[in-house]
């Protein structure tokens, strides 16, 4: 269980991108979150995960594959495009599962910014631009939970 002194909103992908003051439905389900993506996450999510997480959205930008000057974009017209929501409710998913997994939202964040043999060298963060990457950081996560990595 995180600290008490800990946000708990890392507890879920949804709290993460700002929950229901920014989401504009409730996702329960995958084919929830899928209709997220295609209309678009509110920019406002940008600033909710840098706030949560402590990440810099030059950071983010960068473990993302966005470019910043896209981003500040963004947050002008309101709404992010469907592949920058996906990136970003894939980022949330991970954070959302290390928190889980390390049971503290401090060592969460320290360790998907921190180098990983198990990844080859590279913080988790720096995979999450794509799908095979964040597949590879949430392996590596279950195999922590599961004792495999000492």
């Amino acid at each position: 269980m995180a600290p008490a002194t800990a946000p708990a909103s890392l507890t879920s992908a949804s709290a993460l991108l700002g929950g229901e003051a920014l989401l504009p439905t409730r996702p329960q389900g995958l084919r929830d979150w899928i209709a997220v993506v295609r209309q678009g996450l509110p920019a406002a999510c940008v600033d909710a995960v840098v706030r949560l997480t402590r990440i810099t959205q030059s950071e983010l930008a960068q473990a993302l594959a966005i470019p910043e000057r896209t981003l500040a974009r963004r947050k002008r017209e309101g709404v992010l495009s469907p592949e920058e929501s996906a990136k970003f409710v894939r980022l949330a998913r991970v954070v959302a599962r290390a928190t889980a997994v390390f049971e503290d939202d401090n060592a969460a964040l320290s360790w998907l910014q921190s180098p990983n043999a198990a990844l080859g060298g590279v913080p988790p963060l720096s995979l999450l631009d794509t799908d095979l990457g964040a597949d590879s950081v949430l392996d590596t996560l279950g195999r922590i939970e599961h004792g495999v990595f000492a």
